[in-house]
C-alpha cells in the first residue's frame, strides 16, 4: 500500500517539477507580505493497516473537500492553516466515516520556481489522532491573485501506532490585495556610443595603460594596474631545540649543536626574519639561580647562531624564563629532562596582495 501511495505522489509530482514558470506569475517581490485563502478537494489514502483494524473502522480510500488561509512572510516562507471534511469508507459494510482534521503548515517556496515544500501539524477528530505531515506542492497562476495548485503529503500518526497515511490535493488560491513591489524604473535613454573600452584582466584599468597584465582577481591595483602589496608582520614557524647542559654551565656541547645548525639554515630561508631564543629550566634548585641560568643558556644559543652560522645579531633576542613555564609538570627525571630546553620562536615580515 505505501509503495502505491509513494507512485501516484511521484506520478503527481514529476510532471509538475517538468513545466516552468507561467507568464501570469508574480514575482516572489509580489507575493510576499500578503495573505491568501485556498479551497480544495482531495483524494485521502489511509494506511494499510487501517483496513485491517476495527479501532479504525476498516477505513480504505475516500474523498474530501477543505479550506485553507495563510500568511505570506517574504520570498520564501509562508504559514497556513487547515480545515478538511473527510468521508472515508469502511471496507467491510461501504458505509461512510466522516471527521474533521484541522492543522498548521509551515510553507517553503523554491526560488525561482513554482515549486514549494510543506510540513505541518494535523489533528483528526477521526478517532481522535494526531499527525505530523510533510509534502511536496506545485502552484501556477491564472492572473495575478487567482492560481492552480496541487499537493502531495504524508501523514504520520504521532501515537504508539504510527499509521502513515497518504493524501493528494488540488485547489485554487487567491492572494488578497496587490503586489507592494515598487514599479520597475523606466529604462534609461541609450547613451551616445563611444569607443569599447578594454580591460581583459578586470583589475578596473584599461588594457592601454596598464602595464601589469593578467593581474590576478580581488587584487587591489594602482593606477598602473599592477597589485599593491603591503608588509605584514607573520609567525612562520617555532622549534624546540633539545640542547642539554652540564651542571652549572650555558657551553653547548658539539654534540647538542645539530638543532642550533637547522636553525640557522631555517633563518636563512627567511632572510628578514627575526628569531627570539627563549630558555627554560626545571625546578631543580631556587627561582632566581634558574632564572640566570635560563637566560645565560638562551644567550649561549644566540652566540652560536651568530659566531658560528653568521646570522646578524640584529636579528636575534634572547629571554629567560626560568622554570615559569614547564612542559611536564612534577618532580621527575622525565619531567626535569623534558623542562630543560630551549624553544626559538620566528618572524618575518611578509608582502602580501591587498585585496580589494
Amino acid at each position: 500500500m505505501k509503495r502505491k501511495i509513494c507512485s501516484v505522489a511521484v506520478a503527481v509530482a514529476l510532471p509538475m517539477m517538468a513545466g516552468t514558470a507561467y507568464a501570469n506569475t508574480p514575482s516572489a517581490a509580489e507575493l510576499q507580505e500578503r495573505m491568501f485563502g485556498s479551497v480544495f478537494a482531495e483524494y485521502y489514502m489511509p494506511d494499510r493497516k487501517k483496513t485491517r483494524d476495527v479501532e479504525w473502522d476498516y477505513l480504505t480510500r475516500g474523498p474530501g473537500v477543505g479550506l485553507e488561509l495563510g500568511y505570506r512572510f517574504d520570498e520564501n516562507w509562508a504559514v497556513r492553516v487547515e480545515y478538511a471534511r473527510q468521508r472515508l469508507k469502511n471496507k467491510l459494510t461501504s458505509d461512510r466515516v466522516t471527521g474533521n482534521r484541522v492543522g498548521i503548515d509551515a510553507m517553503y517556496h523554491l526560488t525561482n520556481s513554482n515549486l514549494y515544500l510543506v510540513g505541518g501539524y494535523k489533528h483528526f477528530d477521526m478517532h481522535h489522532s494526531d499527525a505530523l505531515n510533510v509534502g511536496i506542492g506545485y502552484r501556477a497562476f491564472l492572473n495575478e491573485n487567482l492560481a492552480f495548485y496541487a499537493e502531495a503529503n504524508r501523514y504520520q500518526e504521532l501515537r504508539k501506532s504510527g499509521f502513515a497515511d497518504a493524501g493528494l490535493k488540488a485547489g485554487l488560491t487567491y492572494v488578497f490585495g496587490s503586489s507592494s513591489a515598487p514599479a520597475p524604473t523606466p529604462a534609461p535613454a541609450p547613451a551616445p556610443t563611444q569607443p569599447a573600452v578594454v580591460d581583459s584582466d578586470g583589475d578596473g584599468v584599461p588594457d592601454h595603460l596598464d602595464q601589469c597584465p593578467n593581474t590576478p582577481r580581488g587584487h587591489k591595483v594602482d593606477e598602473r594596474g599592477c597589485t599593491v602589496y603591503q608588509e605584514v608582520e607573520q609567525r612562520v614557524g617555532s622549534a624546540e631545540i633539545r640542547v642539554l647542559f652540564a651542571f652549572d654551565s650555558a657551553e653547548v656541547s658539539r654534540e647538542q649543536r645539530a638543532d642550533v645548525a637547522r636553525l640557522a639554515d631555517y633563518l636563512k630561508r627567511y632572510p628578514t626574519a627575526t628569531v627570539e631564543i627563549e630558555g627554560h629550566a626545571s625546578r631543580i634548585g631556587a627561582a632566581d639561580y634558574n632564572q640566570r641560568l635560563s637566560e645565560r643558556r638562551a644567550r649561549a644559543v644566540a652566540d652560536l647562531l651568530v659566531n658560528t652560522h653568521g646570522i646578524e645579531r640584529s636579528r636575534i633576542s634572547t629571554v629567560g624564563y626560568g622554570f615559569s613555564r614547564p612542559r611536564m609538570e612534577g618532580a621527575t627525571r622525565e619531567a626535569h629532562r623534558a623542562n630543560q630546553r630551549i624553544e626559538a620562536l620566528v618572524t618575518a615580515r611578509i608582502k602580501e596582495p591587498v585585496m580589494r
